[in-house]
């Protein structure tokens, strides 16, 4: 019996019907489904972050597959205070310590209003790039129009039965002297160092006083001022503990992913919702962190963040929306020498896709296609693209340089037999394939697991090959070739296999132009030095 297959049959759509499933025992209408991901504006936007925005644009469209309308809400928070200055930026951002990112100067080239709007600009860059379609909203006008006044009021309103709450929740006693909301005070323009102490709620302002706080490990002293600010002009942000509730429920929220980071907030969050809000909070999924390649996790202020724009210098929008629609769950290491993998992963996808590549696993190849599908925004794609190792263009973009080095390189790809036409897609990859050429060393080695035995076997290649470079040898494209296959075959090895392993070493692929040729154009000498990599 076959099984039943949930929309595009990948996690994504999991997710989706899960959604709509709740919500209509739920009972709230589903005239519009909205999904949310916060960005955040104090740092550099990192894969991470994007994979938030993403994955949650995956749903929404997801949802949109089910037959209900959809749409992703991107949140900058740009009322946040600023709370140490992130690797590379300038040290006169110490004097803005604990002032709204909205309300700082542009640090890199003034070329946005703010700090914030910089910082959010690089996000919604990304997801630009990647055909994401969003609804942009930030803090400072969404707090400064009033749209959070009502949840605002009612929090603040039921302080002390939160404070206990919260204290229970996740033991945190803060909240049971203070109010959850940071005024910016009037004096000094800085957030979290005037304390909240109390709620009018007949004017519905809250009164202050500017007397320091700790933020990290800076001290930040107050200046003293005590006042009293409005909640509905964006003149104060609520706390993280209680936020994202209040935006639930003032933006209809259906879902948001968290990260284990704030997982407690979140649980605080889902209780202010669903007790004082009377909104169901919206759906969940925990997804794990991006770490490095060291395995340490990726923070703004650490300075060991790949951005999104680094990786479009090297990889496709596909290669990218790969990695972030493969999975939500598990902790990934992640770093810029994964894009060739992930080109070459995509193009699998896409040959599994139509048919070029089979698939027996019956789950995995309906898998396999959903992913494909959102990656490429469930628009229907009549025919492959043309499919080239990226690290055998990344070495032939290494041979060339000038205003036609992209003609030469696809002249060198056609006489490999390995395109046909320079179409635009074809065009872009090359390009990717130079940037990487001109910022690395392209010489480095590729992640190849090599046996005792395979590694004798490719010794003896190579050293034949040593022999070749002398002037007068006559070791042409099929010498080489031929040569493979005979010391494979003595050494009691499948020549495919050896062939194969060679394609791994030289363009970290299983397949490429004809080997022979291929080291002809690349050179005895070259090919011999990086077959040696390999064996010594």
């Amino acid at each position: 019996m076959k099984r039943q297959v949930i929309g595009k049959g990948t996690w994504i759509d999991k997710i989706a019907s899960t959604i709509i499933k709740r919500e209509k025992e739920i009972g709230r209408p589903l005239k519009l489904v909205s999904v949310e991901s916060g960005l955040g504006a104090s740092g550099f936007p990192h894969i991470g972050s994007l994979g938030d925005a993403v994955r949650a644009y995956g749903i929404s469209l997801a949802i949109k597959n089910l037959g209900y309308d959809s749409k992703l809400i991107a949140y900058s928070d740009d009322l946040d205070g600023l709370r140490k200055i992130p690797s590379g930026l300038p040290d006169w951002l110490g004097d803005y310590i604990g002032k709204p990112v909205s309300n700082i100067p542009d640090p890199i080239g003034q070329c946005h209003e703010s700090y914030g709007a910089h910082m959010s600009s690089l996000l919604l860059d990304a997801l630009d790039r990647l055909e994401i379609n969003y609804e942009f909203l930030n803090a400072a006008k969404v707090y400064g129009n009033g749209t959070l006044t009502e949840q605002i009021d009612k929090i603040l309103s039921n302080a002390i039965n939160l404070g206990n709450k919260i204290e229970e929740i996740v033991g945190q006693t803060k909240y049971k002297e203070l109010l959850p909301y940071f005024p910016i005070c009037e004096s000094c323009g800085r957030l979290y160092v005037a304390h909240a102490e109390k709620y009018i709620k007949e004017e519905r302002k809250v009164s202050y006083t500017c007397n320091g706080t700790k933020l990290g490990n800076n001290d930040v002293k107050g200046c003293g001022y005590t006042g009293e600010v409005p909640i509905s002009e964006g003149k104060g942000k609520l706390a993280w503990k209680v936020e994202f509730a209040a935006r639930w429920n003032a933006l209809d929220i259906r879902f948001e992913a968290y990260g284990k980071d704030i997982m407690d907030s979140v649980r605080v969050n889902d209780w202010i919702s669903d007790t004082i809000l009377n909104y169901p909070h919206p759906l969940h999924v925990k997804y794990e962190m991006f770490l490095d390649k060291g395995g340490k996790k990726i923070s703004k202020s650490k300075g060991n963040v790949l951005t999104p724009q680094v990786w479009l210098r090297y990889g496709t929008p596909q290669s990218l929306l790969l990695l972030l629609f493969k999975r939500i769950t598990g902790t990934r290491q992640i770093g810029i020498d994964d894009i060739a993998s992930l080109m070459e992963e995509y193009d699998i996808c896409e040959d599994i896709y139509f048919g070029k590549k089979k698939e027996e696993n019956e789950d995995k190849l309906i898998k396999t296609k959903g992913l494909y599908e959102y990656i490429n925004h469930l628009k229907v794609i009549e025919k492959p693209s043309q499919h080239v190792p990226y690290m055998l263009m990344v070495q032939q973009a290494s041979f060339f340089l000038g205003d036609d080095r992209i003609k030469k390189i696809f002249e060198r790809l056609l006489k490999y037999k390995v395109v046909t036409d320079l179409t635009p897609d074809l065009e872009q990859k090359i390009q990717l394939a130079c940037n990487w050429a001109d910022d690395h060393v392209t010489t480095e080695k590729f992640d190849v697991v090599i046996t005792e035995k395979e590694k004798m076997i490719i010794g003896k290649i190579a050293e034949n090959l040593g022999t070749g470079m002398d002037e007068k040898s006559n070791l042409d494209p099929e010498k080489i070739q031929q040569l493979i296959y005979e010391i494979s075959r003595q050494n009691e090895e499948q020549p495919k296999k050896i062939f194969k392993l060679m394609y791994r070493i030289l363009i970290n692929a299983d397949s490429g132009p004809r080997l022979g040729g291929y080291i002809t154009a690349l050179g005895l000498h070259r090919t011999r030095s990086i077959l040696d990599s390999y064996i010594t």
